[in-house]
């Protein structure tokens, strides 16, 4: 445990358990352990390229829809089967379907948004059981990926309004929700979020956001929310 974490306990957030509330999450590097974009870069045989502007573009040193569509670009002539290979490799991140389940457990809702796919999202949403997600779609043509985007892009402003939208639906003022994410893509909802916490992130993100957590251990999150 470090020393910002321990700081950022000495300034609870005024999130409780004593009545329901909403949790949106991050998906790539949060709630999972791996960032899908990278394992098709690998199929691609393209690993460290793609890998390299995904870290740049989640430190805030790209523009994210520039970088998204630059990588997505390279995934043209994949198979559709490859998202069958790369579902197979990805692990929810240590404490996450806990976390859901204590949530749930105390009438949540919890919800996922993504810069990612929904050929994977949706997998992962269904077997962690969330109540709400989004994320990007790929163009695909005979069976092979077009190196496009289908439909709008999952931005930082889209997750932000996320936020908003699930809270409102639900009846949840927005001092009950917690947004959790690792890039800076995720920064305006982590801040806008009654708390946001900053996940085992990238520089940028761990110095503008409210609360950090830098244990790659989703449950830790709680340790922010009172418990009455």
């Amino acid at each position: 445990m470090n020393s910002e974490f321990l700081q950022s306990l000495d300034t609870p957030a005024t999130v409780t358990f004593g009545r329901p509330g909403l949790l949106v999450m991050d998906v790539d590097a949060t709630l999972i352990d791996e960032e899908v974009i990278d394992e098709l870069g690998e199929a691609a045989g393209l690993g460290a390229r793609i890998s390299a502007i995904t870290a740049r573009a989640m430190n805030g040193e790209l523009d994210f829809e520039q970088a998204l569509r630059e990588r997505v670009a390279l995934l043209e002539g994949l198979p559709v089967s490859v998202f069958d290979d790369v579902y197979e490799r990805l692990h929810f991140t240590r404490g996450a379907l806990e976390l859901i389940d204590v949530l749930h457990g105390h009438g949540w809702h919890v919800g996922v948004v993504s810069g990612g796919f929904h050929s994977i999202v949706d997998r992962l949403a269904e077997r962690a059981g969330l109540d709400h997600w989004i994320a990007n779609r790929l163009g695909v043509a005979d069976g092979t990926l077009t190196g496009t985007l289908d439909g709008p892009i999952i931005t930082k402003d889209v997750k932000l309004r996320s936020l908003h939208a699930w809270a409102h639906e639900a009846g949840i003022p927005l001092e009950q929700t917690i947004a959790v994410g690792d890039g800076a893509n995720d920064l305006p909802m982590i801040t806008h979020a009654g708390l946001g916490v900053a996940f085992c992130a990238k520089p940028a993100v761990r110095a503008q956001a409210p609360y950090t957590v830098d244990e790659r251990d989703l449950m830790r999150v709680l340790d922010f929310v009172r418990q009455d």
